[in-house]
């Protein structure tokens, strides 16, 4: 079928032709190229995916397609043709007849892109009229069929509604019904899915392949993502630091990848079913992208203590938000965030929560850290009920907790150096003098890979992978026992995710830490547990050894979870989702809602499942 397609496209000239692009931004006083001829074509019908990591210019190259780029800052040479059209030379009145109607683009993040101020039915139909001739009430009707078109349910009641109202999910969809209004010759994706769950991400990438199908478009895909590649690209373009490094049919890069950094980047990808045979949790290989070689990846050493009692033991956890509404603000609904979560947690593991947004993994990490009040439970730090315990006690019991946020940007302080953020909390718990102070900042930089003298600097002055190192560096600092990370590497590219990774393994082995990991990337899971807690609704529906769990799946909705993941390989496309794999359901019940009490099924030594 690939096959065919590739013979197909190849017939026919291409939709979109860049030849020799060069984009470059003054940076103080001076042009630095930061796309460097970079040149390739898009066929009919064709998906052509960017990929690279952070920084190769990918989405300058986007960005520099659609005219989008701040005139004065930048300059943009070589070749872009869309069709008989080059569209470098084109005055700006016609770019904008061009954007929108012959190109579409839809962004990484639709929250940003949607105005909140007006309905998504207004604003596709902007989109409808300000590019056709069409009535406002034809323009209704066609917007409630695109919605229909990329799976809106009830698409003429939602008309009205605000994107606030929406899910993640269910706004990406929305940005591409608003890019499809016009039928545009070409849609450029830039890192649609980036932002999105697994099965959500599924559910894009199968609506964007059925589309293309339907409406006969083009699609330039940029991602970083080389599962997202292998899934719906039929040729393939690797970016690096700017420059076009490998170009080919995508099945030809991902069999015979010539270059280094390609070769590096598929080897640094966690694939899904790759552990089978391993106990413990596996290294991620570092790859010189110079030379594109690579160590073999080993398993950590054994560092789970099974004898003493757990570090953290977590009982009928509950977290329940209240929903007021109507004449009074009367009681109408709860949020059921959290709802009897029990697990345990030793010295030296790593307990996964998995599931999508909206599960309650995050939430039942907060109210672990008392971050959110938690309704009912227990939390037991080395046998001792924090749930209990006054504001000072917490304080201090605090030096045995600590949490890693996603965004280690907005986790440091803008206006404090590092060394500076890493002091704070053991200058604040009184654990020695300022002088201690700096010789714990220059241990804990050490610790994570970091020189002494980058104690200095802010936290912009580093990259994100780096900022994350911080992050680990500022929760060692107190020599805890469990570190609660909460999506810790999900932004983070490829290789730097591989770092952050094997960092932590390395101070698990070292420090006997215990890790709580919250994530929704199932093969970065199943690399690094010992043990894996599925979520759904706010309940854990499946719990038990990684083996068990990712080798046996019990729970449908765990079975779910492992079907909708990119496999990186062209050969091993999935099936299409069903239809009825939706977004997940709402966790919010009537006021008077009884919870009924989950019985569990141990189907193998330590591995139960929700009836």
């Amino acid at each position: 079928m690939m096959s065919e397609k590739i013979a197909t496209v190849g017939k026919h000239e291409p939709v979109l032709s860049v030849q020799g692009l060069t984009t470059s931004f003054l940076v103080d006083g001076a042009w630095k190229p930061v796309v460097d001829d970079v040149s390739f074509d898009v066929h009919p019908r064709e998906t052509v995916a960017i990929v690279g990591e952070s920084g190769s210019g990918k989405s300058v190259t986007s960005l520099s397609i659609m005219r989008l780029l701040q005139k004065d800052t930048s300059r943009i040479a070589g070749s872009i043709r869309l069709g008989d059209q080059e569209l470098l030379t084109l005055p700006e009145e016609g770019m904008r007849r061009i954007r929108g109607n012959e190109i579409a683009m839809i962004f990484q993040e639709p929250m940003t892109s949607l105005n909140p101020l007006f309905t998504i039915g207004d604003q596709i139909s902007e989109a409808l009229l300000c590019h056709s001739q069409m009535s406002k009430a034809d323009a209704r009707a066609e917007t409630i069929r695109l919605l229909e078109k990329v799976r809106i349910p009830s698409a003429a009641s939602r008309f009205d509604e605000y994107p606030h109202r929406f899910s993640g999910g269910m706004r990406q969809r929305v940005m591409i019904a608003m890019a499809l209004a016009s039928r545009p010759k070409l849609l450029i994706a830039d890192e649609p899915t980036t932002a999105l769950d697994v099965t959500i991400q599924g559910q894009i990438l199968d609506l964007i392949k059925t589309l293309q199908e339907e409406e006969g478009t083009s699609v330039l895909f940029i991602t970083h993502d080389m599962g997202v590649v292998a899934e719906i690209s039929d040729r393939t373009v690797v970016m690096f630091r700017g420059k076009q490094v490998e170009t080919g049919q995508t099945a030809d890069i991902f069999r015979r990848s010539k270059h280094p950094y390609t070769r590096a980047l598929l080897s640094a990808v966690p694939v899904l079913g790759s552990m089978q045979g391993f106990q413990r949790p596996l290294r991620f290989p570092i790859v010189d992208n110079v030379t594109g070689l690579s160590e073999t990846p080993v398993e950590v050493a054994d560092t789970v203590d099974k004898i003493d009692v757990p570090v953290l033991k977590v009982k009928g956890l509950t977290k329940r938000f209240e929903i007021y509404s109507g004449f009074m603000s009367r009681l109408s609904g709860r949020v059921h965030a959290v709802e009897n979560v029990s697990f345990d947690l030793r010295k030296g593991e790593t307990l996964s929560l998995v599931g999508e947004s909206g599960c309650g993994k995050s939430t039942t990490g907060r109210a672990i850290m008392r971050l959110t009040e938690p309704d009912f439970g227990e939390v037991l730090v080395e046998g001792r009920n924090i749930l209990s315990l006054d504001k000072q006690a917490m304080r201090e019991m605090r030096r045995s907790v600590q949490m890693i946020f996603q965004d280690p940007y907005a986790s440091l302080n803008p206006r404090m150096t590092v060394g500076a953020a890493i002091a704070e909390p053991y200058i604040e718990h009184r654990l020695g003098s300022a002088r201690d102070a700096k010789d714990v900042v220059v241990d804990m930089l050490e610790k994570v890979g970091l020189t002494p003298d980058m104690a200095k600097r802010y936290p912009h002055e580093f990259s994100g992978g780096q900022r994350q190192r911080i992050c680990i560096a500022r929760a060692l600092a107190l020599k805890p026992k469990v570190i609660v990370a909460d999506e810790s590497v999900s932004a983070l590219d490829v290789s730097i995710k591989a770092q952050v990774i094997n960092l932590m393994l390395d101070l698990q082995q070292s420090l006997d830490l215990a890790f709580l990991f919250i994530s929704h990337d199932m093969a970065v899971v199943e690399r690094v547990s010992h043990r894996v807690a599925v979520m759904y609704l706010g309940e854990i529906v499946e719990i038990g050894p990684r083996s068990a769990v990712f080798e046996n799946p019990q729970h449908d909705y765990t079975r779910k979870l492992m079907a909708a993941v990119p496999v990186p390989d062209p050969d091993r496309r999935r099936a299409k989702l069903s239809s009825e794999t939706g977004e997940l359901k709402s966790p919010i019940r009537p006021a008077d809602f009884i919870v009924p009490l989950r019985d569990y099924r141990e189907v193998s030594p330590q591995h139960f499942v929700a009836l």
